[in-house]
């Protein structure tokens, strides 16, 4: 019996569709659009900081306040803020750039929950997406550093996608900073103990891609730091 005929005669037949939406391959041009909506806003700003931390993190949090301070630092250096646009460590981080007079950016996504722009992006940097992945694209081309305050699941994908694109070369190496000692330790930990003495599973320079802070002087340090020490021409982190 040839393969052909066992698979005819096989007790479990190949999965199909229930059903297919005929419109996929016009969804490309809305990507496109978006992409082309970014690029256009985003490539006029100069070097940026994007500020990542959980949409869920109240006005009267330490780490709000932690984010905002940040922010004017940031500014002060002359650094733009790019966050996700929504409420908690985002509205902190704009929040730092808008009210000291820098640039201060919205990235925001459609969601059927829990995002609403805040009040504190510039009008001309208030950007709305559809598609997760080209929002990304946006986070990452256009920041000279990233900084994660205390965040969920997005937080940590938005984190974990930076150190993968730098680990792989696929972005310029730059610096990400984890702020909360006590949020992050014990991630930072595992990576230690497991994921890396034990399985070996990254490399020993790659755990010094993270390190932590609790101090927004620190965070400002540390990227000046690494500016000063590559001496090499801010601009944006890869081509497409």
């Amino acid at each position: 019996m040839t393969e052909k005929q066992e698979n005819k005669h096989s007790k479990h037949p190949m999965k199909k569709w229930d059903k297919v939406k005929g419109e996929n391959s016009w969804t490309m041009f809305k990507v496109i659009s978006e992409f082309v909506m970014g690029f256009e806003t985003l490539n006029k700003l100069g070097p940026c900081v994007s500020i990542f931390g959980s949409a869920r993190t109240k006005p009267d949090h330490p780490y709000y306040k932690l984010a905002v301070d940040i922010a004017r630092l940031l500014t002060d250096e002359g650094y733009g803020v790019i966050t996700g646009g929504g409420p908690g460590i985002m509205e902190a981080g704009n929040k730092g750039a808008h009210i000291y007079g820098g640039k201060s950016v919205g990235l925001n996504i459609d969601l059927p929950f829990e995002q609403n722009h805040n009040q504190y992006i510039d009008d001309d940097n208030n950007l709305d997406f559809q598609y997760f992945f080209v929002r990304k694209v946006m986070f990452v081309k256009y920041a000279q550093a990233f900084v994660a305050l205390p965040g969920g699941f997005g937080t940590l994908d938005e984190l974990f996608e930076v150190l993968t694109l730098v680990q792989t070369g696929k972005i310029s190496k730059v610096p990400i900073i984890l702020v909360g000692t006590d949020y992050w330790k014990g991630m930072k930990s595992w990576i230690v103990d497991t994921v890396f003495e034990k399985e070996q599973n990254i490399s020993e320079g790659d755990l010094d891609l993270l390190p932590i802070t609790d101090s927004p002087e620190e965070v400002v340090e540390l990227i000046n730091r690494f500016y000063n020490e590559k001496t090499r021409e801010l601009s944006p982190n890869y081509e497409l």
